[in-house]
């Protein structure tokens, strides 16, 4: 097991890689508990989960993401008598985890809340960073809050349940840390595809700390994403309008997004082809899509409302390399005309 601990504002967040669920026991010691999880990860694993601990289940997929689910799950800490000082747990992936860390840091003004991340997007992403948060008429993360988890546990055996779609659109966000802050991760994805598909622990493991090692230090500088953190945001800005408008696992959204944000870098001349090139290599590599399945001037329009805009600008993260990512504040009316100018690209 490796471990690594994010030492943010809110609290030290230890990152436990190849820990076993078994285990979780370990982490709640006496405290009273509560699980939340989806009934997918319900029906696989809850003989693995600690007995006598209350388990609150709620639906998969982004449209679960609510504030009725919130209240689904308010109204159950209520029924279990839950205080500030009970622990809650989630074990699933990066919807579970958003939604419980946020309905932990809400109710009551806060409860200890710590997660089980059984898919690989979640494990390397969306549990580790301190972004707890839902959805609000349609639109991505609206609602949340910034709050680490005491644990995040990272069971790569879990990973083996997966539908091998969900699985290969984890990589993408390892690929995005090797993009925009370390070249050697970013190389080791290039040298180690066919392995990692095949779920090699050791290869698994060593993406696994090299992208939460990335994420940690960036989150350690800038835990409320004022400045750096907004690194990580790299192909997010296309990917969330992608993603609201087809529907596609948030993965696949944020490859397709990475290659529009490195044409871009193309275009404002601060990449090669070369570079971009490489990019599309290693995400086809992994399966994953690097073509829009929309048209750039559709997505466009919804980008619009990206929860990032500044008046009449947004950050959008561009790269100056393989390896080294930046921020910069662009118009609408001069991205607009990037993304026409890019549209044949994607034809």
């Amino acid at each position: 097991m490796k471990l690594l601990e994010v030492k943010a504002e809110s609290r030290l967040s230890q990152i436990l890689i190849g820990e076993k669920l078994e285990n979780l026991t370990n982490y709640i010691t006496d405290r009273k508990c509560i699980i939340i999880t989806d009934t997918q990860v319900n029906k696989i694993y809850n003989k693995n989960f600690p007995s006598g601990i209350p388990v609150i289940e709620i639906g998969l997929g982004e449209k679960n993401k609510t504030m009725q689910t919130l209240e689904t799950i308010f109204d159950s800490f209520i029924w279990n008598e839950a205080d500030r000082s009970t622990l809650v747990v989630a074990i699933g992936g990066g919807i579970v985890c958003d939604v419980a860390g946020f309905a932990s840091s809400v109710f009551m003004r806060g409860m200890p809340f710590g997660f089980v991340s059984t898919t690989l997007l979640s494990q390397v992403d969306a549990s580790v960073g301190g972004k707890n948060g839902v959805n609000f008429s349609g639109y991505k993360n609206m609602i949340g809050v910034f709050n680490q988890p005491e644990f995040v546990i990272c069971d790569t055996d879990m990973l083996r349940t997966l539908d091998i779609r969900e699985y290969k659109a984890g990589f993408s966000e390892i690929i995005k840390a090797g993009a925009i802050k370390n070249p050697g991760l970013f190389y080791f994805c290039e040298e180690n595809a066919e392995q990692a598909l095949n779920f090699d622990t050791d290869i698994l493991s060593q993406m696994i700390y090299e992208s939460v090692m990335v994420k940690a230090k960036v989150v350690e500088a800038d835990e409320k994403e004022k400045g750096e953190r907004r690194l990580l945001n790299f192909g997010h800005t296309f990917a969330h309008a992608i993603e609201k408008m087809t529907g596609i696992l948030h993965g696949e959204a944020v490859s397709i997004g990475m290659v529009i944000a490195a044409k871009v870098s193309e275009k404002m001349e601060m990449i090669s082809e070369h570079e971009t090139n490489r990019l599309i290599k290693v995400l086809q590599a992994y399966g994953l899509p690097v073509i829009p399945p929309i048209d750039l001037v559709e997505l466009f329009s919804a980008m619009r409302k990206d929860k990032k805009r500044e008046g009449e600008s947004i950050h959008l993260v561009l790269l100056e390399s393989i390896g080294k990512a930046v921020t910069h504040k662009i118009s609408f009316t001069q991205l607009e005309q990037i993304v026409n100018d890019l549209r044949s690209n994607f034809r």
